[in-house]
């Protein structure tokens, strides 16, 4: 009776048409890129579709007064359970939320709406020449509201940062359903507490962000990607740090291993070297009369540290062909099972030769596949497990050499989450890497955000 009240209510504060309570239509958005079966999920109640700032503070007062879950939902691609309703409730859609409401050359920013596809803002205000660096792998469907959530980083994270850097102000619906503002429209803001990096990173748990505001900056001249391949993996790992010894910092220093290299390659053909036991992906960006010193500097010292062979673009197409290689990498690996996993551990730079080396070690001794790749100028890297989520010896497998790459990570000075997030697949690890007395805090924040225990419930710890 309950949810056939909470139903009838929805439905006459928004279009029939914004409202999905039929099973099926619940039974898609069930489910997020964790896909894995062996986490308990409930079907949330309803599905609705907001289109304004003031129809998501209607559905928070709908959900206080009937004490039920709201999780917020973008594209659906996070890989940690972050958007899955594990009690029920209602998930908040907003992909018809999708709007650039202003692109401010002179202040050099931008303010969407959270569906706003990332590669959609990227490319309007390229066509103004300013640039928004923050590149998740799938950002022609991830949304700014997503990334914000899970403060994505991507590949560029290594020059530019990550999501955090910058937005700089944020309109969000509190779980009571009172509409906050959580900084300003200028570049510095030294005024109070820094609000807003409490709801970046957060998972919808703190609080809805129904705007944001952020910060652009100028568009590189002209861009090059090198790629270059290694018989060895540490010659790899230790040329990262030798390129940025000679100052130079390029925008991505990306990583393949020899499995993701054969596997993109069998299934997404894009001309790679199969025979090679790795390969870095490197962007150079900057003045166009700079791009050949760098190039010249960094094939040098690829040189000077064991590359067996050196490619690099000589334009944008060229350029295209080796992202699309590298960004397929995922949805190649799930042409080998049913399933597949990725992860996001990161530790210091010094120690990533002994992550990548051990992580391969970990998933052979276990008998599992493994492509690995990375963003390896931050030290971090994804080992991509293609799984049959209902083999029960693989996933018990599975699970066992997971812990023992976060114990590994941990031992290595490094963290269970560089820029997915904890969700459900990683909260019980959580305690691993964070001190006691600062989950305290956390707890004690998410209480005074969220008495009731509505907004996104169970996630992160």
């Amino acid at each position: 009776m309950l949810t056939k009240t909470l139903i009838k209510e929805l439905n006459s504060s928004l279009k029939k048409e914004n409202v999905l309570s039929e099973l099926e239509e619940r039974y898609v958005y069930s489910v997020d890129a964790s896909n894995d079966p062996n986490i308990e999920t409930k079907l949330a109640d309803a599905v609705v579709f907001v289109e304004s700032i003031e129809q998501v503070q209607e559905i928070v007062r709908i959900a206080n007064k009937y004490m039920t879950p709201i999780i917020c939902r973008g594209a659906g691609t996070n890989t940690v359970g972050a958007c899955i309703p594990t009690h029920g409730g209602i998930i908040l859609n907003f992909s018809k939320m999708n709007k650039i409401l202003e692109i401010n050359p002179e202040n050099m920013t931008a303010r969407v709406q959270p569906g706003v596809i990332v590669g959609e803002l990227q490319r309007a205000v390229e066509k103004l020449g300013l640039y928004y660096p923050p590149d998740p792998s799938n950002l022609n469907v991830s949304t700014v509201g997503g990334s914000i959530a899970q403060n994505s980083a991507g590949a560029r994270c290594f020059k530019y940062g990550s999501t955090k850097d910058y937005v700089i102000d944020m309109l969000v619906v509190m779980a009571d359903g009172k509409l906050i503002r959580t900084g300003s429209n200028t570049i510095k803001n030294a005024t109070g507490y820094n609000l807003g990096s409490l709801f970046i990173g957060s998972e919808g748990t703190l609080g809805i962000v129904v705007e944001a505001t952020v910060k652009l900056i100028t568009k590189p001249q002209a861009t090059q990607v090198i790629m270059a391949y290694f018989d060895r993996v540490e010659n790899a790992v230790t040329t990262v740090n030798k390129i940025i010894e000679r100052q130079i910092c390029p925008t991505t220093i990306d990583f393949m291993d020899k499995n993701a290299i054969q596997t993109v390659e069998r299934f997404y053909p894009t001309g790679l070297l199969c025979n090679k036991e790795c390969a870095l992906i490197i962007e150079i960006d900057g003045y166009t009369s700079t791009i050949e010193e760098q190039r010249q500097t960094i094939c040098s010292v690829l040189r000077e540290n064991s590359a067996s062979s050196i490619q690099y673009s000589r334009n944008k197409e060229e350029s295209d062909n080796i992202w699309s290689a590298r960004r397929s990498s995922m949805a190649a690996c799930t042409k080998l099972k049913p399933n597949v996993t990725t992860d996001d551990v990161i530790v210091p730079r010094e120690n990533l030769a002994k992550l990548v080396l051990g992580i391969q070690e970990i998933c052979s001794r276990y008998n599992l596949d493994m492509c690995m790749v990375g963003h390896v100028g931050d030290g971090s890297v994804h080992p991509q497990i293609p799984i049959d989520y209902n083999d029960k010896d693989e996933y018990r497998r599975y699970k066992l050499a997971k812990s023992e790459i976060y114990q590994l990570t941990i031992k290595l000075g490094g963290t269970i989450s560089g820029e997915h997030g904890i969700g459900l697949e990683k909260k019980a690890h959580i305690s691993k890497v964070v001190e006691a007395g600062a989950l305290d805090y956390m707890r004690q924040i998410k209480k005074i955000f969220d008495p009731k225990n509505i907004l996104n419930p169970y996630k992160i710890f």
